[in-house]
């Protein structure tokens, strides 16, 4: 199985440790395109050395390619809800992940989406789960 994970890059790097968690996990069920976006020396300016076009072209090539599209939407990311839509359009499986946050909450356009599976965790153990 081929899966792309999806989580903010240029938007914050802030819970890169749970991407990395979470990719290590989804490891045990197919091959994950997107590997680097756990990489801690990925920073929020982007993949060093590769163009927007280069990325972009990449990107969208590796969600038409996947099985199922997960994305850890927990840090709003511009990039992120563009690539839940596309794969909306290509009728590709798609769950996202969401920490609870004090005083945040998701947006209506994700939540109240019907082909969209929601998933709320405390906890990257919460997040885990199968």
């Amino acid at each position: 199985m081929l899966i792309y994970f999806s989580a903010s890059i240029r938007s914050g790097r802030n819970d890169t440790e749970n991407y990395k968690q979470l990719i290590n996990h989804l490891e045990n069920y197919g091959k994950v395109l997107t590997k680097h976006i756990g990489d801690k020396n990925l920073t929020s300016n982007g993949e060093v050395g590769l163009t927007d076009n280069y990325i972009f072209e990449r990107d969208i090539s590796w969600i038409q390619d996947c099985d199922v599209f997960i994305a850890e939407v927990s840090n709003p990311s511009l990039g992120v809800g563009y690539e839940i839509r596309f794969a909306e359009d290509l009728e590709k499986r798609i769950l996202c992940l969401y920490r609870k946050q004090e005083g945040k909450k998701l947006s209506a356009m994700i939540l109240g989406n019907p082909n969209i599976n929601i998933h709320h965790y405390d906890t990257i153990d919460e997040a885990l789960v199968k």
